[in-house]
């Protein structure tokens, strides 16, 4: 099998982001990509197959790009770099970090990571009913969240209604002491704590006062005409069928 070689140039300043820890990221797509690279400062030199080199060129490529954009490479971007390349899709991870969906209040964006995230998004920007479905911690709560304020603040919705069923999750908590409000509470923590982290407390307690954001048991949902308004429903696999209906 004839061995191919290509040559490679990372500025300087990018070249700890790019190469990770101790050259990290360069084992980690040598090992995946069965190539060899080889490093002299600020050029490199990568020996494989045709086919591989390639795709290790475009990995490299594309996570020189995102470090251009002010990101912190992390082993998540390199995993997903290269399960990308694997689908020859490897220009997809610049074209997904271009999208910001709104900032946290500390200034840090809030972007879809992954394709599967981006195609949510984008549902739901163009779409009047999405169900998100996937794993616990993918993003489908912060995400919605996140697009639900940038359309209040952007004055395209005129309220955010937020809500979930007030189930527990495998324990029971027994009685709860306090108002309707503080029983509630525990159970939609989840959202206050997604909605501290990208609008600020400050805004939101505000907001919560004038009524434009409000956080409900789906239980108390029946009956409501809600105009102008952007809802979601967290934790919906919990909810009966008339629930569901009613919602």
């Amino acid at each position: 099998m004839s061995l191919t070689e290509i040559s490679l140039n990372i500025p300087t300043e990018h070249v700890a982001n790019v190469f990770g820890q101790f050259d990290a990221y360069i084992k980690k797509i040598e090992r995946t990509l069965n190539v060899t690279v080889v490093v002299r400062g600020d050029s490199m030199k990568l020996i494989g197959n045709e086919r591989q080199i390639k795709s290790a060129s475009n990995v490299f490529m594309q996570l020189l790009e995102l470090s251009k954009r002010g990101n912190v490479i992390t082993e998540q971007n390199v995993n997903y770099a290269l399960s990308l390349a694997a689908e020859a899709k490897e220009s997809a991870i610049v074209e997904i970090d271009k999208d910001c969906i709104c900032h946290t209040i500390n200034g840090k964006p809030v972007k879809p990571k992954t394709l599967g995230q981006k195609n949510y998004v984008d549902a739901i920007r163009q779409k009047m009913i999405v169900f998100g479905m996937g794993p616990a911690g993918t993003g489908k709560t912060y995400l919605a969240m996140a697009m639900a304020i940038t359309a209040f603040k952007n004055e395209e919705v005129g309220r955010i209604i937020l809500t979930r069923p007030a189930i527990e999750a495998g324990e029971k908590l027994g009685f709860l002491p306090g108002d309707l409000q503080s029983k509630v509470d525990p159970y939609l923590r989840p959202l206050y704590d997604a909605l501290y982290q990208i609008m600020g407390a400050e805004s939101f307690q505000k907001n919560m006062e004038k009524g434009l954001i409000e956080v409900a048991p789906l239980a108390y949902m029946r009956g409501r005409t809600l105009d102008n308004s952007f809802i979601i429903l967290d934790e919906a696999q919990n909810t009966t069928p008339a629930q569901m209906k009613m919602f």
